[in-house]
């Protein structure tokens, strides 16, 4: 696969940036009271996770890798930024919760964890920083024991062409996928919503849904289902209205667009 060390360098800085406002920012609350953030869709679809192995890909701070640690998983999560994991292990003493943490790239991570797992996990706002799907679901397979269950909850993205700074729907960015990343620069408000500015750049390519599906498939993992969802958990666009449980929709006559996609997976053979 082809790598792009600026944007993977970058992207560690941008993250080391953002784990130092999201240790303040972030609303856990519940986590620290003994409950778990993890919202009903994901509870439903994954199942009960109790006494299994879980391994959570770009886990960033650590607050959904500890949520299903509460809910019974004897949890792993992975992150390419130091500073967003020693947020999450600070966090995990915090609860009173026994994780593991390793520091690296997804790409990376075959040569520094060797196990597999019952379930690999990961959660919004991940696949925009990947390179290459087709090794990421290789190595999601190759972390997976046979038979072992993927599920993904990640920004739908058809979302992601419209403008997120004009009010109303109107199309800006490119659906389809490009090898090169798009840079964007630094001065932007953070989605955590707390007024925090990001000061560092960072790197993203977009992929269809047809890239997303064709990954896993091709890599043996059969899909049981795909879902999609009209809500998303921070205000994505300006138009969009608070809905409660903190999901965010599009205003009424608008709200019957795809937002959010869940997908399942089973590894099959050997």
């Amino acid at each position: 696969m082809k790598r792009f060390p600026e944007a993977e360098q970058g992207n560690r800085a941008h993250w080391d940036e953002l784990a130092q406002a999201h240790s303040s920012s972030y609303d856990y609350d519940r986590l620290l009271s003994g409950g778990h953030l993890i919202d009903e869709i994901q509870l439903r679809e994954m199942g009960d996770v109790a006494g299994r192995s879980l391994l959570h890909l770009q886990c960033h701070i650590g607050t959904d890798t500890l949520s299903w640690a509460r809910l019974g998983a004897r949890v792993t999560g992975a992150d390419i930024s130091p500073v967003s994991l020693r947020v999450a292990r600070g966090l995990a003493e915090k609860c009173g919760l026994d994780t593991r943490f390793v520091e690296s790239s997804v790409y990376d991570l075959p040569s520094k964890l060797s196990e597999t797992f019952d379930i690999v996990y990961t959660s919004v706002g991940v696949l925009c920083w990947l390179s290459d799907l087709n090794e990421w679901a290789g190595i999601i397979r190759r972390f997976l024991k046979p038979g072992g269950l993927f599920y993904m909850m990640e920004v739908h993205p058809f979302l992601c062409v419209f403008d997120d700074e004009a009010e109303g729907l109107q199309t800006r960015y490119d659906y389809f996928h490009h090898d090169e990343p798009i840079k964007w620069p630094g001065d932007y408000p953070d989605y955590a919503g707390d007024g925090y500015m990001v000061r560092s750049p960072s790197w993203e390519w977009q992929w269809s849904m047809g890239d997303i599906m064709n990954a896993l498939m091709g890599s043996d993992l059969r899909v049981e289902f795909l879902h999609e969802h009209n809500w998303i958990p921070w205000k994505a666009l300006p138009s969009m209205v608070e809905c409660g449980e903190g999901k965010w929709k599009l205003p009424k006559g608008m709200d019957i667009l795809p937002l959010m996609f869940s997908v399942r997976a089973i590894r099959e053979g050997n």
